[in-house]
């Protein structure tokens, strides 16, 4: 799961980067017991200045948490606290444009919800959690990738592991690295599913919301390990099937990322039915999107704007529908060099960059490049029409179709071989399979 970093500033003078020789977090000389302690509750929540700026809006409501969550962690040891609570916290607080929770903001208000201070409470501490799952996902993403880098930075597991490498590059410092970040993620879980516990304490909503949300709560956790899972389980069979790259899409990306959060939102505001599944229908539509937009980005993307090394997705072996498609034309074509091609780079770690590129250059000649870029318009377009098809609150509803079409959105540009630029997209015949 790679995502383009955006940089959010912060006002709290506490908050320092792990590493830079300073303290995270300006933990108690004597933390305080931690014994009958009473449950964070929501502060005060303006709704037109959530409106304003949701990101801002759930950044506030993470550095609350997490910073009772530091220290508490340091009531336990500093050792604890500093190497794996604070960087957790710094991850999240330091996330990117927080996609999954404006989804459930702008749902909320899509359907009505969120004038209530109560209401828009609740919904932000959601929104927090939701960041929190985002980052137990990340950390483990990364871990089980071997990727080195992370919105333009070290990962979690390979900044612990430098912190502790020793003199001897075979030494413990890369598994431990590995094996901390587990820990981080599992932590980062955990601290989510206290935030909505929490949020119950506090929250004064209906026996019926309650009973719809942990429902969805409870399924999301569960699809996001289906689709990682998935996605291993493509690496390791060298599936280059198009079906099971839609689905691993599907759940690794759509459910988890765009049409759960869209589904709180709507059970925060109590709307019906048919309300919540167009929005579910557009959700589902959007996330397959940006998921494809994500493939895109992972083989022609700029590491400077994304954050990530370009390729790894190719020497990873990943499934993904981009190489899948490209394959597939490849093998119906008869074209046994690029069949070849792809067979021989696809999870080839040594894979080197003039083999990358020329990887670039078949999925561009095959046009899985520009059919995929087709699919995302197509996908899009069919989610603006589940949105259409019921009412909606005309600033939210506003609000919720910009944002749906903005994951898939990104630019990418165009392909670069051998000194000649190949623009794209170019129309294509796209495919008609349902992303089920």
């Amino acid at each position: 799961m790679r995502r383009t970093r955006t940089d959010e500033s912060s006002s709290d003078s506490e908050r320092v980067r792990p590493g830079s020789g300073q303290e995270l977090w300006s933990a108690p000389a004597r933390p305080r017991a931690l014994h009958g302690r009473e449950p964070v509750r929501p502060s005060c929540t303006d709704t037109h200045e959530v409106d304003r700026d949701v990101p801002k809006a759930v950044r506030r409501v993470l550095q609350e948490v997490l910073r009772e969550r530091v220290r508490e962690c340091a009531a336990l040891d500093d050792t604890f606290a500093e190497d794996v609570a604070g960087r957790v916290a710094d991850f999240t607080l330091d996330g990117g444009k927080r996609l999954r929770a404006q989804f459930l903001w702008w749902a909320l208000r899509a359907c009505g919800g969120g004038s209530r201070q109560a209401e828009a409470d609740t919904a932000l501490r959601l929104a927090a959690g939701l960041e929190l799952i985002q980052t137990c996902a990340l950390v483990h993403d990364d871990v089980m990738d071997g990727s080195a880098v992370r919105r333009g930075r070290p990962a979690l597991h390979v900044a612990l592991a430098a912190r502790y490498a020793g003199p001897d590059p075979a030494g413990p410092g890369e598994p431990f690295g590995r094996s901390a970040a587990v820990l981080a993620g599992d932590l980062a879980l955990s601290w989510a599913d206290d935030v909505v516990a929490e949020t119950w304490d506090a929250a004064a909503v209906s026996a019926e919301v309650r009973q719809r949300v942990r429902g969805l709560w409870r399924a999301m956790r569960t699809e996001m390990v289906a689709g990682q899972y998935l996605d291993l389980h493509g690496q390791v069979t060298g599936s280059r099937a198009v079906s099971a790259a839609i689905r691993t899409a599907t759940l690794k990306s759509a459910l988890y990322s765009v049409e759960r959060p869209l589904a709180l939102g709507a059970a925060l505001a109590g709307a019906d039915d048919r309300t919540t599944g167009a929005l579910c229908s557009a959700g589902r539509c959007a996330g397959i999107a940006f998921q494809l937009r994500d493939d895109l980005l992972g083989v022609f993307g700029d590491p400077r704007t994304t954050g990530k090394p370009s390729g790894d997705d190719i020497r990873d072996g990943k499934l993904t529908y981009l190489t899948a498609v490209a394959r597939a034309r490849a093998e119906t074509g008869g074209d046994r060099a690029v069949t070849a091609l792809l067979d021989a780079s696809l999870g080839n770690a040594s894979l080197s960059d003039e083999g990358l590129e020329r990887v670039r250059e078949a999925l561009v000649e095959t046009g899985a490049r520009d059919l995929v870029e087709a699919k995302i318009e197509r996908l899009v377009a069919v989610g603006h029409r589940h949105l259409a098809s019921v009412p909606l609150a005309p600033r939210g509803g506003s609000r919720l179709r910009a944002l749906l079409e903005s994951v898939a959105a990104a630019p990418v540009p165009a392909a670069v071989h051998g000194g000649r630029t190949v623009d794209g997209p170019r129309p294509v015949e796209i495919c008609e399979e349902r992303a089920r």
